[in-house]
């Protein structure tokens, strides 16, 4: 429970930096900074482990957002930074930049998509899958490959919380549990 807590208090800040990003046309700007903030905390483990200590007062992290942000990013992506340290939500930071991120996609009618195929498809089958996927879901998808050889062939996409699994390898599964149900019963 806490955990969804945590990413419906991140949406809501999310929500509300991208509504006044939106106003100031500045939404994809606020989105390369949101990214490059979420790098920041994500890949500085004691960076991560300081905006999440409760035993760290809000002066001190105050002191830390003037010194590593101040003057670095956009006064919108700075006051919000600032307001969520006096809320004590600035170990939220990361998610907060994932939520905003997935909100304005949406907003975009963008959608992102993994794609697993058995070996790397060329820049113009990407393509090709990317245009088919789009039209199918009738939004933008922005697609993500992976290899996977045990998938044999085909291609297994997921969508959001969907998997759609084309493979080689579900197709001869589902021929296996259909040729066992069909085999003659031993008395």
């Amino acid at each position: 429970m806490a955990s969804t807590n945590r990413v419906g208090v991140a949406s809501h800040y999310a929500k509300a930096l991208l509504d006044l990003a939106g106003e100031r046309q500045q939404a994809p700007a606020i989105a390369e900074e949101m990214r490059g903030i979420k790098e920041i905390v994500d890949g500085t483990p004691s960076l991560s482990a300081f905006l999440r200590d409760p035993g760290i007062s809000e002066q001190e992290r105050e002191q830390m957002l003037q010194r590593i942000f101040a003057n670095r990013v956009s006064p919108l992506v700075f006051n919000t930074m600032r307001v969520m340290n006096i809320k004590g939500r600035l170990g939220l930071l990361a998610q907060v930049a994932e939520q905003y991120q997935e909100l304005l996609d949406e907003q975009m009618g963008k959608i992102e998509v993994d794609v697993t195929v058995a070996h790397r498809l060329d820049p113009e089958t990407m393509e090709l899958v990317r245009q088919r996927v789009s039209s199918a879901l009738k939004k933008d998808a922005i697609v993500h490959q992976y290899v996977d050889e045990s998938i044999i062939g085909g291609l297994v996409l997921k969508v959001e919380d969907k998997l759609i699994d084309g493979s080689v390898r579900a197709q001869l599964n589902a021929m296996k549990r259909k040729l066992m149900n069909a085999a003659p019963q031993q008395s």
